[in-house]
Order: C-alpha cells, then sequence, then structure tokens
C-alpha cells in the first residue's frame, strides 16, 4: 500500500469510520497550502494507534472534517533513546529537534549547565518542530519534549539502568564507537554540553556517576548541535534501529 503524500498527526483516537474534526491550523494547511480538496486522501497517525489512511470530507469557514477509512500501519514499539541538551540559539535549536526527530529520538531533555547561554525555551514552538518532523519522516510517534530543568537535579533522579552518553569535547574520552561496543544492552542518552562546553568541574563530577560512559566525537572541535547529531545518527547506526530495514 503506498503511503499518501500528505501525513498529519492527530490527537484523537484513530478507528474506521470515525468522523475527526481539524483544528484551524490544520484545516488551513490542508486547504490553504496543500490546495487539497474533498475526497483527497491523507495518512493520520497518533502515536497510538498506527497510521491510517482518510479522506477529507469537508471545509467549512475556519475547520473541516476527516473521515477515517483504514489502518495502513499497525502501531510500532518506537526505541527509547533521550537526548539532553544545553539550549542554543533560536535557529539551531530548532534544527536540533527536528532532525532528532528524524533520528528517533523519543525523549528531548533541555537542561541548564554552568555555562548555558539561552534562558528561555519556546517549548510550543519545539514541540510543534517535533510534530512536523514526525509527519515527513513517516514516523509514527512524536518524542516528547520536557521543560527545562540545571542538569544536576535531572541527573539526581537518573534511572540506573539507562546509560548515559557524555559528549566529552576534552579530548580524553574513548571513541564513541569502541565505547558503544562494550556497553551491555539497554535505554540509552545522549548528553551534549552548551556552546561553551561543560566546565571542567562539571567534567569531572559526570565522570563520577556509574551510569555515564563519556564518548569522543573525532579529532575536531564540533559545535553543539552538530555533536548532538553525530552522537545519534553513530548510535543508531552501531546499536540503534538503523539496523532494521524501513517498512514501505
Amino acid at each position: 500500500m503506498s503511503a499518501p503524500a500528505t501525513r498529519l498527526y492527530v490527537t484523537a483516537d484513530l478507528a474506521a469510520g470515525l468522523s475527526l474534526e481539524l483544528a484551524p491550523p490544520q484545516a488551513h494547511y490542508l486547504r490553504d497550502v496543500l490546495r487539497l480538496a474533498p475526497g483527497a486522501t491523507l495518512a493520520l497517525f497518533n502515536g497510538r494507534d498506527g497510521e491510517w489512511l482518510a479522506h477529507i470530507d469537508r471545509f467549512g469557514k475556519n475547520a473541516g472534517t476527516l473521515v477515517v477509512a483504514e489502518q495502513r500501519r499497525p502501531q510500532d514499539v518506537p526505541g527509547d533513546l533521550w537526548l539532553l541538551f544545553a539550549p542554543v540559539k533560536r535557529a539551531r535549536i530548532d534544527f536540533l529537534v527536528e532532525k532528532a526527530t528524524e533520528l528517533g529520538v523519543t525523549a528531548l531533555h533541555p537542561v541548564a549547565t554552568e555555562r548555558t547561554v539561552v534562558e528561555r525555551v519556546n517549548l510550543e514552538r519545539l514541540a510543534a518542530n517535533a510534530v512536523e518532523a514526525a509527519e515527513q519522516t513517516e514516523r509514527l510517534s512524536v518524542p516528547e519534549i520536557l521543560p527545562p530543568q540545571p542538569l544536576r537535579r535531572l541527573l539526581d533522579g537518573w534511572p540506573a539502568s539507562r546509560r548515559l552518553l557524555l559528549c566529552d569535547e576534552s579530548g580524553t574520552a574513548s571513541p564513541i564507537a569502541e565505547v558503544l561496543a562494550r556497553i551491555p544492552a539497554g535505554p540509552l542518552a545522549v548528553l551534549v554540553g552548551p556552546e561553551g562546553g561543560f566546565t571542567q568541574t562539571e567534567l569531572d563530577a559526570l565522570r563520577k556517576l556509574p551510569f555515564v560512559s563519556p564518548v569522543g566525537l573525532g579529532p575536531r572541535v564540533l559545535r553543539a548541535d552538530t555533536a548532538a547529531l553525530a552522537a545519534l545518527a553513530v548510535l543508531q547506526a552501531l546499536v540503534g534501529d538503523w539496523r532494521a530495514e524501513r517498512r514501505r
């Protein structure tokens, strides 16, 4: 079954025969941006019920209605991969959230470090970026975006079973591929610091935590957003879901 060109994330339950009301922004997007007309087919997903085919029933002045037809793909079990990152400037944080969603991250945790400069994070905008990336990449789920909190507070309640890969810019850590080859299977998270890097005090404290594995990302100094995406790509290629074939 070929994929429709348009995919839309919804929060409502999905089942054959259901009629769904479109929110005004969604109706505007389908009618005025994509120029779709009643009868057009699209795919819907909500992160729980898989992907469903639906058709546009009607458009009103500021809304519209969809009718759900049949399931195209059952819900999959997403990976369990977190990204912890110090917020960066607007364009770069938008890019980071978009690409992390494409790379399969299931939870995004903004954290405050000693050198974090950006203090305000627009969670609503980041969530919209994540939804758009999930729609475009045929994901069946959207990553959770958590409110910012101090890194120390997050680590105080850290689940012992989740290995945290610390992207260590000091040049003293083993290459990430070597580290991934020797850690046991289980849930993982990636931590990247701010644009100025971690302080030495932070690095020393992080290295002492039993669930932390420092990793190196090569001979060059990477920007914070580049480091995050590079680490995620290597992780997914070696031990993550890049080892699975794409479902068509």
